[in-house]
């Protein structure tokens, strides 16, 4: 029984070692021909991290203003979330 058992752990190592090394050759052949499995995702607008938050007056979201879509309404500046929502808004107004 502890042979089988010293046979399994040593086997688990080995094998173990075996990926690490062949994942370090991949992944230094991948770098030496320039193609990578791994790609960077695209990254959207950057948000601001604090500011102050208005509500949409369609939807009920709040808003950062630094990114919100706007529009004067009586004099006031009214913050959507999104075009639709300023849509929206335009139309019940007409």
């Amino acid at each position: 029984m502890v042979r089988f058992v010293i046979i399994l752990l040593s086997s688990i190592l080995a094998i173990t070692f075996l990926r690490s090394v062949i994942g370090l050759i991949m992944k230094t052949f991948a770098e030496l021909t320039g193609s990578s499995r791994v790609r960077e995702q695209p990254r959207g607008p950057a948000v601001p991290a604090s500011g102050e938050l208005k509500k949409d007056p369609v939807c009920g979201t709040y808003v950062s203003t630094a990114t919100a879509f706007q529009a004067t309404d009586s004099g006031a500046t009214v913050y959507f979330c999104s075009a639709e929502c300023k849509q929206k808004f335009a139309v019940r107004k007409a």
